[in-house]
């Protein structure tokens, strides 16, 4: 909605609401709907009252669906007006448009679709998720009696969904394809005698939480192929349509799908699946200024040995200003390396063609002994994680498959190499995942070192993953690092203490904690201790924040904001104290009960000097954020930070690369 964003962003960020909208009611909304039917002998699984709930969760998205539709109006009006940029129906064809929506959907659109004529099948044809139709009523002027339903399937997986039409007047005219098909329903059933048509488009979310036996006995690999065919077939959680649609063919659809008004029955615009406006064709618009692109690390330039330089000091990528492409670099120089001997690494989330499996391949060609700790239960991404497993098992690499009743969502690399008999370890830890794709539009930090006590800690994390029922817990003896379950709670709590102690003795106590979430209750409650003492406690929190961030009791409030702009602010970080005594982490953990009782996550010191000063640097640049920083207060009102009197405005993301490419390493 704001309108200092540039208009293709606007649509985009139109997009991904639509898709995190989606993704909450093939999630969130599904397991609500489970604990409506649990027993009394499992109540204390589920919220006490999932009906509210889900009650609240319906006249919420009514609500954001008339402001998301003000927007999209908005935006279109924008568009028309600024950029000459026209969305055309079916009905607002010029003869030469006409002409050519009769050619595309002739060349590319008739071989894809099969109208299902539903009156007359026994049973309603499956909708799948993430698919839109095209509900239609048929009829015939003379014969009034003549009349059906049919359901076409709009291929959008296989062709774009927006088509730039021909036009001679310095214009953009674009046409959905649903709309392409809209316009030739004729050519589509004239031949069968009908001459009327009314078409409205229509959409169903289905229930796509996995259930998946965590005892480690079973055949997890089974489990979740299994899981995934019931996915494609899960109860629906929500039914959308147009607003506009025949009275009587919504009611045909409800009953036929057997849906209630407890389904989430949402009524919308014309448009729907407005996820796939994420990928709108950014060359209609002529003024788009593209984001810079990623750099090389000074210290990682190319032609370089990276090991070489781990062994002078740690380095720090900061994504994704800094480029992903020496990650990889690094995995390369391993697997062409003669005294590198093993490659261990966890994989959550990987690109569709990932050069981390392409660089693990190579290294096990090589001879290297390559371990993949694979996450088969990261979600969504569960298929694509079944082939990779399936390509690197077929080249002899080793893989694991996670852990019983925990995902393994840690970020670690470490790299075993043995040169005249001494062994040396380099390695890598993150805040996000090993993806180069994603890295280009994520905001994370990754740690490159040689530290020897990190590296050794790393390797007692793959111990546990590899054999989780050894009798003495790997992770019970780490040295620096901090790894969930059992630990990371209990030492963040220590050192926010320690700030609070520090504070009543010489006021020096502070706190900046950067997260995408803060739900966890004990470390929120310990968080309001500080504040009670005037312990000054800054909050970076991108996504939920369970905290309130001001009450009588404290003596000093806590500064919350989430920043919201070109790059999704991904990053973990902690710094407990000020100046050069402060301890300064990474993690890939957010405060949450998940990741801290439910997942393996590990948190990080900086012992560099510089690269902690960096990331503290980084964190004061955000907390400074006055154009894209959003008031988290505890009436959630979320309203933009504003710069004080005469000060200047601070874009951070802008300033962050800036501080980050004019920085100069000795």
């Amino acid at each position: 909605m704001d309108e200092s964003v540039h208009l293709y962003d606007r649509l985009k960020f139109l997009g991904i609401f639509s898709n995190n909208l989606d993704e909450f009611f093939r999630v969130r909304v599904a397991t609500l709907n489970k604990m409506k039917t649990i027993s009394a002998f499992n109540k204390f699984h589920a919220e006490a009252h999932p009906e509210k709930i889900l009650k609240q969760i319906h006249d919420k998205v009514v609500e954001q669906q008339r402001i998301f539709d003000k927007t999209f109006t908005n935006i279109i009006g924008l568009l028309e007006k600024k950029h000459r940029i026209y969305f055309k129906n079916e009905r607002q064809l010029n003869a030469a448009q006409k002409q050519f929506v009769k050619n595309y959907f002739e060349d590319q659109v008739r071989s894809r679709i099969v109208p299902l004529m539903i009156e007359s099948m026994p049973h309603t044809p499956f909708l799948r998720d993430k698919h839109i139709y095209l509900a239609c009523v048929l009829g015939n002027a003379a014969h009034t009696n003549l009349q059906s339903y049919a359901l076409i399937d709009i291929p959008s997986k296989t062709l774009p969904r927006f088509v730039i039409l021909p036009d001679s007047k310095n214009e953009v005219h674009v046409i959905l394809l649903e709309d392409i098909i809209r316009f030739n329903l004729s050519n589509l059933f004239a031949p069968f005698g009908y001459n009327q048509f009314s078409s409205h488009i229509v959409k169903l979310t289905r229930d796509a939480e996995l259930e998946i036996d965590n005892d480690f006995q079973s055949n997890v690999v089974a489990e979740i192929e299994k899981g995934l065919k019931i996915r494609k077939k899960g109860k629906a959680t929500r039914f959308v349509y147009d607003k506009h649609i025949d009275a009587r063919l919504l009611d045909f659809l409800i009953k036929r799908l057997n849906l209630s008004k407890k389904d989430n029955l949402i009524a919308g615009g014309r448009i729907h699946n407005f996820k796939d406006f994420m990928d709108f064709p950014k060359s209609v618009f002529t003024n788009y200024a593209e984001r810079p692109k990623p750099f090389i690390h000074p210290m990682l330039t190319q032609p370089c040995r990276i090991m070489s330089v781990l062994d002078q000091r740690d380095v720090m990528l900061h994504l994704p200003y800094h480029s992903f492409d020496s990650v990889i670099d690094l995995l390369r120089e391993a697997a062409i390396d003669p005294f590198v001997q093993s490659i261990k690494i966890t994989c959550y989330r990987l690109a569709k063609d990932s050069k981390i499996i392409n660089a693990l391949l190579n290294a096990v060609r090589n001879g290297k002994e390559v371990t993949v700790v694979l996450e088969l239960r990261a979600r969504f991404d569960e298929e694509a994680n079944l082939h990779w497993k399936t390509v690197l098992e077929e080249e002899g690499v080793k893989v694991l498959i996670g852990m019983p009743n925990m995902k393994v969502h840690a970020k670690l690399c470490v790299i075993k190499k043995k040169q005249f008999n001494r062994i040396k370890y380099y390695g890598f830890i993150a805040t996000g995942n090993f993806n180069e794709s994603t890295s280009k539009v994520y905001g994370d930090h990754l740690l490159f070192t040689s530290h020897t006590q990190i590296l050794r800690d790393v390797n007692a994390v793959f111990m546990y993953i590899e054999k989780p029922l050894l009798k003495k817990n790997p992770l019970d003896n780490l040295k620096l690092l901090v790894a969930t379950p059992k630990h990371m709670r209990p030492y963040f709590l220590n050192l926010i203490q320690q700030e609070i102690k520090k504070h009543k003795s010489s006021k020096q106590g502070e706190l900046i904690i950067k997260l995408n979430s803060i739900v966890d209750e004990a470390l929120i409650e310990k968080l309001y201790d500080a504040a009670k003492e005037g312990v000054p406690v800054h909050l970076i929190i991108r996504g939920i924040c369970c905290a309130l961030t001001a009450l009588t009791t404290f003596k000093k409030p806590i500064q919350a904001i989430s920043i919201v702009d070109q790059y999704l602010e991904h990053a973990r970080v902690f710094v407990f104290g000020t100046g050069k005594q402060a301890k300064t982490f990474i993690s890939s953990a957010d405060w949450m009960v998940r990741n801290l009782d439910h997942r393996i996550e590990v948190a990080c010191p900086i012992l560099d000097p510089m690269i902690a000063e960096e990331l503290q640097d980084i964190l004061v640049i955000q907390l400074q954020e006055n154009v894209k920083g959003r008031i988290l207060d505890n009436e959630q009102m979320n309203t933009y930070v504003l710069p004080a009197a005469k000060a200047k405005k601070l874009r951070s993301q802008t300033e962050t690369y800036n501080y980050l490419i004019n920085k100069r390493y000795n």
